[in-house]
């Protein structure tokens, strides 16, 4: 480990004790630790103070995180070619900075934007055009092969993606996502926000509409390390409320959408109902359904107080009885459970291959939590959650999330009784953030792993931010599940996975 540096969660580092490598150092360690059972968090480049294209990966493994760092010249060996969990960090790496992952398996656009060195388009991409141009589909040949063509824009009121189905009759051989209509430019808008940085947290929470508190946790977590700033306990009770709510809002909604899916109306009727009662929760904390200006680095920005909490334990006691019933006379339907059973299964290699996460790797027998192995604010004191089923189908991801609103069930009374007002924090002018440093944070989102990581120059001005959604990572395990299914079990497995477009689309 001598080539990677040992780093905590949300804890910041000075730039210089990160490991320079040169690249064939570089991708030698991080090959042999991500084949040896790791795991990738953040794979991203970025240029200097002196203008010098540098790389940086932060690992993990187990309960321990890692970084290090190499320079990069405009190509590259690619590691896809030898890990499958470097495929999109490399197309993203090779879009954002023009450099190319020589050999790569799969290199093709992500998003659709120029470069940021105005560097020859690695794609042959004319961007004066406003559409995309060369994006090369995976086609299959064959007379009795018929192509299936989807989006962006959709029947429903969902977000823009393209979907590509390869099949023969009514089996999909392949199905390739496009996506990147909605790319907003989020990284850039965090890095050139300036001072003072108090815009900042209206773009990080902004990122996901539906993961506001997963990415302004991250977000306030990692500018509270540079900056020096303490939380108090009150606010790290209410931190983890808040996120737990949103976790329970969504997969309830989510659980409903299922029910629908497969024609079951009297759990897609109430669970609609229910996420409309947690979504009024956060509102009692925050002013607003999604929880948005809530979190802020510091602390919080809105007092919680005890006939809050009051009307919260209240709530959560009175449905918990309704929300277990339901949630049985899903699970034990026939007709449910028939649909549900070995439908798009992602098996445990290639969910491992693939380096999936959140209740998608769960579902698939992959354990990690970041609640667990990287606990953040109050969760060193919930208990941890288990999983029963995880053969990697579409039963598999739903009972994940029935298993995952009942957790969250069961935590946030256990925090709401400590009876720790939370009162707001003052908002500065401005922060001075620490130069010259690094910062990585991690949190378990409603979704999966979220991740934030921001380098700082020398004046303490925001050298590169980058995110990184769970959608990120669990897009291409759909893709897989669709292989060698009925392409209208599409709807189905797509609902089960529920992945965010903006959010991937940055």
């Amino acid at each position: 480990m001598d080539n990677l540096l040992l780093i905590q969660n949300g804890q910041a580092v000075s730039r210089n004790d990160i490991p320079d490598l040169n690249f064939s150092v570089f991708q030698q360690v991080v090959l042999e630790f991500v084949l040896r059972d790791g795991f990738v968090v953040q794979f991203f480049a970025y240029e200097n103070e002196q203008g010098a294209l540098k790389l940086l990966a932060v690992l993990r493994s187990g309960v321990n995180l890692y970084v290090t760092g190499c320079s990069l010249a405009d190509e590259y060996p690619s590691l896809t070619s030898e890990c499958e969990k470097f495929h999109m960090f490399e197309r993203e790496v090779a879009e954002q900075f023009g450099v190319r992952p020589k050999d790569h398996p799969w290199l093709k656009m992500v998003r659709y934007h120029e470069n940021y060195r105005g560097k020859e388009d690695v794609f042959g991409n004319d961007y004066s055009q406003d559409i995309p141009g060369n994006y090369p589909y995976f086609t299959v040949e064959g007379d009795a092969i018929h192509e299936v063509a989807v989006g962006p824009v959709h029947a429903g009121i969902i977000e823009p993606g393209h979907f590509r189905f390869q099949c023969a009759g009514e089996e999909v051989f392949s199905l390739e996502i496009q996506l990147g209509y909605q790319h907003r430019g989020a990284e850039k808008l965090l890095e050139q926000a300036g001072q003072p940085l108090l815009r900042l947290p209206v773009i990080a929470e902004s990122i996901a509409g539906d993961t506001a508190i997963g990415h302004s946790l991250c977000h306030s977590q990692a500018i509270e390390a540079l900056a020096g700033l303490e939380v108090d306990e009150g606010s790290k009770i209410v931190r983890t409320i808040a996120l737990e709510l949103e976790r329970i809002a969504n997969h309830i909604g989510d659980l409903g959408a299922l029910s629908g899916d497969v024609a079951f109306n009297p759990p897609l009727n109430y669970f609609g109902r229910i996420r409309g009662e947690f979504l009024n929760l956060t509102l009692i904390m925050a002013g607003n359904r999604f929880g948005k200006g809530l979190v802020r680095p510091g602390g919080i920005a809105f007092p919680v107080l005890e006939e809050q909490r009051r009307i919260m334990l209240e709530k959560i006691t009175d449905e918990t009885p309704g929300i277990t019933n339901v949630c049985d006379l899903l699970f034990s339907a026939h007709t449910v459970l028939a649909r549900f059973d070995h439908t798009g299964t992602v098996s445990h290699s290639v969910a491992e291959k693939l380096g999936l996460v959140g209740y998608a790797g769960r579902a698939c027998g992959l354990a990690y939590d970041a609640r667990i192995n990287f606990p953040t604010e109050a969760y060193d004191s919930v208990q941890a959650n288990s999983n029963q089923r995880t053969t990697g189908d579409v039963y598999s991801r739903a009972n994940v999330r029935r298993e995952e609103i009942m957790h969250s069930l069961r935590a946030i009374p256990e925090l709401l009784v400590k009876g720790v007002d939370a009162e707001p924090v003052p908002v500065p002018g401005s922060y001075t953030l620490a130069p010259d440093s690094f910062v990585v944070t991690v949190n378990e989102a409603w979704r999966g792993e979220v991740s934030h990581c921001l380098l700082t120059d020398k004046d303490g001005a925001i050298l590169r931010y980058k995110v990184k959604d769970p959608s990120f990572h669990n897009w291409t395990g759909l893709a897989m599940s669709l292989r060698n299914q009925g392409i209208s079990d599409f709807p189905l497995c797509n609902k089960s996975f529920n992945l965010s477009y903006c959010g991937f689309d940055l």
